[in-house]
């Protein structure tokens, strides 16, 4: 198929509402609805009632059912989904520092990153230097500003300059470690085989700006797909696959597959952490939320890393 320019104009919020009514949405209340309208965006709100146009997509004619609050419930859970998965994912990452720093530091010495013999790629290891020098110049942090008056290494040990680092840094340097001994027991203290952590890693930096960014997690089918552990040491889902129209497909680039990552990963480094207790009251107040859609299998509650008695829920 050809492309052609772009040309559509931009729209009022006056014609996009109607534009909506035309199209089949109910609007419960025109006055809410303008106001999102201007305070959110009809593009960014187009994520959310996308799933109730009805085929093909290209009509954008709606489902009868379809309406304006039940895509606002929709952006209002995501939402809400988004900073819990974001406070969770804060843990692990700075448990994944820290884990990574000290063994690392211990074996190799503090200015291990200047070790060109433990990284696969010299040239992947020489743009991660660079940005690594400009986070260190750039930093404000009391403990770099006090490392650079007292001296004069072009880099921090990296147990301070890693802490100023992102976390694509950081999953950038594991994946560049040569296999061996202390690449695996890294990965083997939260329960996987290196190849998997290093997908993993990949993954949770895609959701961290996926959540960052505020754009659309609940259903979202992830551009980096996590890797299926080879063999987790901790419980882990026996069913990674869902039905869909008859076809079975696998779960690893759906949401569900994602929260069950952090659950897997939580029990390892906040064991006493409330995820569930939280994702399941999320859950509860929002039960217009399809579960299939984020990758839920009929089974789910059936999965030992899913269990929770659900009386403990506040």
């Amino acid at each position: 198929m050809s492309r052609i320019p772009y040309h559509k104009p931009a729209l009022s919020y006056q014609v996009q509402l109607q534009q909506l009514k035309d199209r089949g949405l109910k609007i419960e209340d025109d006055s809410k609805a303008l106001f999102l309208l201007e305070n959110i965006s009809y593009y960014r709100l187009s994520g959310y009632w996308y799933p109730m146009i009805q085929a093909p997509k290209s009509t954008h004619l709606f489902k009868k059912d379809a309406s304006f609050d039940l895509a606002f419930q929709l952006y209002c859970f995501d939402r809400e989904l988004r900073k819990l998965v974001g406070a969770e994912l804060e843990k692990i990452e700075v448990a994944i520092r820290a884990k990574m720093i000290y063994l690392l530091s211990h074996e190799y010495g503090p200015n291990w990153l200047n070790n060109t013999g433990i990284f696969k790629n010299s040239v992947s290891l020489n743009q991660t230097i660079i940005k690594l020098k400009k986070d260190f110049e750039r930093s404000d942090e009391q403990f770099i500003k006090s490392f650079k008056e007292n001296y004069n290494d072009p880099l921090p040990p990296s147990w301070m300059i890693l802490e100023i680092s992102s976390f694509g840094t950081l999953s950038s340097l594991y994946k560049n470690l040569k296999p061996n001994r202390k690449k695996r027991e890294i990965s083997k203290y939260f329960g996987l085989d290196d190849s998997t952590f290093e997908s993993w890693l990949h993954t949770i930096v895609y959701v961290r700006n996926v959540c960052a960014h505020h754009s659309r997690l609940w259903n979202r089918s992830m551009r980096i797909t996590p890797s299926l552990p080879i063999t987790p040491t901790n419980s882990w889902l026996s069913v990674v696959d869902i039905e869909i129209n008859g076809t079975t497909k696998p779960i690893n680039n759906k949401t569900y597959f994602v929260l069950s990552m952090i659950i897997y990963l939580l029990n390892t480094v906040s064991p006493n952490n409330k995820f569930k207790q939280r994702l399941f009251n999320l859950l509860d107040r929002y039960s217009v939320v399809d579960l299939s859609a984020m990758g839920f299998s009929g089974s789910w509650q059936t999965e030992i890393i899913w269990k929770f008695n659900r009386d403990q829920i506040v």
